[in-house]
């Protein structure tokens, strides 16, 4: 069973950055992806990127790649979402989740943190 916590979200105005952290606790020491996920109220959930705990895989939507980056600690217990150039359209909760793959099939689920972007 793993736990997830996530922290940093915000308002900020567009063009302007916040970063995402994602605490997890439980895991299995060979590993799993932690993904952010994001959605709208009244609009389906996007993938928006993933990384592997125990090694360097990583997977970015089409709509963040080369804004958003996501990394993580050595023992990868703390996974990070770097956000910059952020756009109105950005807006959303962003929430962890956790499993086996990179783009779905996510068993563990965090509460979810609030990212406004103003024009």
């Amino acid at each position: 069973h793993v736990q997830l916590v996530e922290s940093g979200g915000g308002s900020v105005q567009a063009g302007g950055s916040v970063r995402l952290s994602c605490v997890t606790s439980g895991g299995t020491e060979d590993g799993f992806y932690v993904a952010w996920i994001r959605q709208v109220p009244g609009k389906g959930r996007e993938g928006v990127a993933a990384v592997h705990t125990a090694y360097d895989s990583t997977y970015y939507a089409d709509s963040v790649k080369g804004r958003f980056t996501i990394s993580r600690d050595i023992p990868g217990n703390t996974v990070y979402l770097q956000m910059v150039s952020l756009r109105p359209e950005d807006t959303a909760i962003y929430t962890c989740a956790a499993g086996q793959g990179a783009v779905c099939c996510y068993l563990y689920w965090g509460q979810g943190t609030q990212v406004t972007v103003s024009t």
